[in-house]
């Protein structure tokens, strides 16, 4: 398993991944869009030794306040069923958060699983007095701090991207 950053090549395999992972089609919509739309800071792609995408981590710009203080959303977050269970979720979001500590961006969000994001070093959002717009996300949106002043004058209402505004 080889653990990337995505190059062209690898969108029909993600869309196609995405469209086998999620039971509607809007997380692959969603990750074209961000891409169309040139909103896609980093990917991160899991392939086998043929090339194909078995999984696939996302990050795309988000604002606080309408402010842009270089934080980004991880999602979607998606692993083929034949491979689940291998640590590949794991090893795709610590390839992200390495690579976008290296370009110095300050903090990532996600709204998913405590349980799961809590063993990277995700922490609730609302201990740092920061929410979405999302009505009952509290304890699944969390954030990781990539700068250690990430969270300096850092509270309210985090924005995603826009092309998530579609898939409310």
């Amino acid at each position: 398993m080889l653990i990337r950053t995505e190059i062209g090549v690898d969108a029909a395999g993600i869309d196609s991944l995405l469209r086998r992972c999620f039971p509607t089609q809007a997380e692959a919509e969603l990750v074209q869009q961000l891409r169309e739309d040139g909103l896609l800071t980093l990917g991160v792609v899991a392939t086998d030794d043929e090339g194909q995408v078995l999984g696939y981590a996302a990050f795309s710009p988000v604002s606080l306040q309408g402010e842009d203080r270089q934080w980004v959303g991880l999602a979607p977050l998606a692993v083929d069923e034949s491979v689940r269970q291998q640590g590949i979720g794991k090893q795709l979001v610590y390839e992200g958060l390495d690579t976008l500590n290296e370009f110095s961006y300050a903090a990532v969000v996600v709204l998913g699983d405590p349980a799961f994001y809590g063993r990277f070093g995700f922490e609730p959002a609302a201990r740092h007095q920061l929410q979405c717009k999302w009505l009952g996300s509290e304890a699944a949106f969390q954030v990781y701090k990539l700068a250690d002043d990430a969270f300096v004058g850092a509270q309210g209402q985090i924005e995603f991207a826009e092309p998530f505004n579609r898939f409310d």
